[in-house]
């Protein structure tokens, strides 16, 4: 842990998983814009991590390896931690909020397609629901975390689901097993919007299960296999080391690669995590520069 977080100087602390996308079909879009999606997601034991502490006047500190590269945006308040807890802090106009310090320690690449902006933002809500002693129906924690932006809601849940619309539309699946994973990344920046306007047809083939959803380990990667990820074609031919990236992935005998989001994080699907650890390892002494790292995803909660 952070020696800022293991210092105890904080009342609590809320991890922020990386958000997996498993699957991603993308079906159309909105009027306004919005994408219509359907996702297969789970979330890795590997993430950020936020701590909470009552203060003299609201703070924000960064620490981690990417912490770097928020700074600009906290400064400038852009950051969606920040605008997590105002937007919790006017909807709790009747409750006492008195002012907060919070840490973010920063483990997850930026606007690297497994949520980390999101998955921070929920864990805020999370955290300030709990530091300000805040009772929220779930339907208005909810709603908030939709105003943050269309994975706040997945983010805010942290388990295996299938989500649909533009993301608002969650399914649990409490009997999903966990996958032993790595996660890479050649740290360079991909454009959602970009993506997108890449999508050769938005139109694409729903999510669909067989007629009984899987049971199991082995019946889930076989399905997994079966999906896709409709934005990985337009995301490689805006940023080549993605291909090259699921390659070297795939080269260490993963059981399954693919593209997580809009990119451009890649994951591979191993049978065991010391498999993860060891192929995570090479990786890293093949290419110091990219960011690789073993984990396993959370199961669901049967």
């Amino acid at each position: 842990m952070n020696a800022i977080l293991a210092a105890g100087d904080f009342d609590l602390t809320e991890e922020a998983p990386a958000k997996i996308n498993l699957a991603l079909h993308v079906m159309g879009r909105r009027a306004d814009g919005y994408h219509l999606l359907d996702m297969l997601v789970s979330f890795a034991r590997h993430g950020d991590r936020l701590a909470f502490r009552t203060s003299e006047h609201d703070e924000f500190s960064l620490s981690g390896r990417f912490a770097p590269l928020l700074s600009a945006d906290a400064e400038a308040g852009n950051n969606l931690v920040l605008k997590a807890r105002d937007l919790l802090r006017q909807v709790l106009f009747e409750i006492d909020a008195p002012p907060v310090h919070i840490h973010l320690e920063k483990n997850l690449p930026i606007a690297s397609g497994i949520g980390g902006g999101s998955a921070d933002a929920a864990a805020t809500l999370r955290g300030l629901t709990r530091l300000w002693g805040a009772a929220l129906p779930e339907e208005t924690t909810k709603a908030i975390a939709l105003k943050l932006g269309a994975d706040v809601p997945m983010c805010l849940a942290s388990r295996p689901l299938v989500a649909r619309g533009i993301g608002e539309a969650i399914e649990l699946l409490p009997d999903f097993p966990s996958f032993s994973m790595v996660l890479g990344n050649p740290l360079v920046g991909v454009s959602t919007p970009e993506v997108f306007r890449r999508l050769s047809r938005k139109d694409n083939p729903p999510l669909l299960f067989p007629s009984r959803m899987p049971q199991g380990r082995d019946e889930w990667i076989e399905t997994i296999r079966s999906l896709r990820n409709d934005l990985e074609p337009p995301a490689r031919m805006i940023c080549g080391e993605i291909s090259t990236l699921a390659g070297l992935i795939g080269s260490q005998r993963a059981i399954v690669t693919r593209m997580s989001g809009s990119g451009a994080t890649c994951f591979g699907i191993f049978d065991t995590i010391e498999q993860a650890e060891a192929a995570a390892a090479l990786l890293h002494r093949q290419r110091p520069d990219w960011y690789f790292q073993a984990t396993e995803t959370i199961a669901g909660e049967a």
